[in-house]
């Protein structure tokens, strides 16, 4: 996969924090999918961590 294709430039990849309303370094969350299974019954659900160099098949440029 290119650079030009990984998380980083996906339109699904939200960059600015993660599930704990920290900032991470070098990676972000994916919102292609819904939330994932939460830990406990009362918990919220949780977006998939990614890293910003990571890909898959689901790759949508981000509008211009």
């Amino acid at each position: 996969m290119s650079k030009e294709h990984n998380c980083a430039t996906c339109a699904f990849f939200e960059d600015h924090k993660a599930n704990t309303t920290a900032v991470l370094d070098d990676a972000g969350l994916c919102r292609f999918n819904p939330p994932v299974t939460q830990p406990e019954a009362n918990a919220r659900g949780l977006w998939p961590v990614v890293k910003s160099d990571d890909w898959c098949g689901h790759f949508e440029a981000e509008a211009a």
